[in-house]
């Protein structure tokens, strides 16, 4: 499958391509699983996402890094649909999602399992009931389907003998598996990360990396990896891309990322301290507006209003 590869100096032609002329042929389909055209998104007078094009191929495992504060958790809540860019487009299998209806985009999430960075799991709940949540809220199987389904996505992420424990008495990493098994309970499409790592020690990292590759390689699902851990990504990830600046510096297999003459990507890969990359950097910042408005729909999602499997 063909993967799009954008750079920076490359933002100039990509938009005299989108405007065109009328004796030019259509834009061309969606070319992978999640495509993004053209993305920007401001917060005030701070762009934090600046004409933002890729292309996620299907079935792989993708990972999107940069240094902090470069719009990486804000580019996931866009592809959810948490948050909606002031201009491009985001196609999500094929369908534009950036002004869909409600009722549409509810469809489109139902494809997509969502693993955040704390697990967002109910501290209330023993690990086996958060794993069934999205199971008995949003579909009309029975309990002796939903134990088996859930006690297979357990199985899976190795929490078999760990079921009946709450949140709070079991580690991090512990959190996290049971987070992913609970994105994947309905089974989706597309499992989105943000920063799965965060919080974790290197072992439990390199650990919950291995489960990463398993668990894709035995669903087949699209698995796109927000991250600014530069191992993990690279030994997790089968593309890869680097935000930068409000802006996509690349996006491309990893093999040809590794060997990229881009003084951005070599330094960042490389965690050199000299080079383009600063310790000025802008950080990415969320009016209390913007805050207000993701709170009310991670808010919806949990109540089974407008569902995403997290």
């Amino acid at each position: 499958m063909a993967v799009l590869t954008r750079t920076r100096t490359g933002r100039a032609e990509g938009r005299r391509a989108r405007r065109g002329t009328r004796d030019e042929a259509p834009p061309e389909a969606p070319a992978g699983v999640i495509s993004l055209r053209g993305v920007t998104k401001s917060f005030g007078a701070h762009t934090v996402l600046e004409d933002v094009s890729f292309d996620v191929p299907r079935g792989e495992i993708s990972a999107i890094m940069g240094p902090s504060g470069t719009g990486k958790s804000v580019l996931l809540k866009n592809i959810i649909g948490l948050l909606r860019p002031e201009r491009g487009e985001i196609f999500v299998d094929g369908e534009q999602i950036v002004g869909m209806r409600e009722k549409d985009l509810m469809r489109v999430r139902r494809k997509m399992g969502v693993l955040f960075q704390d697990g967002a799991l109910f501290g209330s709940l023993d690990l086996f009931d958060n794993i069934a949540f999205p199971l008995r809220e949003h579909t009309h199987k029975t309990e002796r389907e939903i134990r088996e389904i859930t006690l297979a996505k357990a199985s899976l992420v190795g929490l078999l003998d760990h079921l009946k424990k709450f949140p709070g008495e079991v580690s991090g990493g512990m959190k996290k598996r049971a987070g992913l098994a609970r994105a994947l309970s309905m089974d989706p499409e597309i499992v989105l990360f943000d920063e799965p790592d965060s919080g974790l020690d290197p072992v439990r990292v390199s650990y919950l990396d291995e489960l990463v590759k398993k668990t894709q390689e035995e669903t087949g699902a699209t698995f796109f990896i927000i991250t600014h851990n530069i191992p993990s990504a690279l030994r997790t990830a089968d593309h890869i891309g680097v935000l930068f600046r409000s802006g996509l510096v690349r996006f491309a297999p990893k093999a040809e990322m590794v060997t990229s003459d881009d003084p951005v990507i070599r330094q960042f890969l490389a965690g050199r301290a000299f080079g383009p990359i600063g310790m000025d950097e802008l950080a990415t910042e969320e009016t209390d507006v913007e805050k207000e408005l993701v709170a009310r729909a991670q808010a919806r999602s949990a109540a089974g209003e407008d569902h995403v499997p997290v």
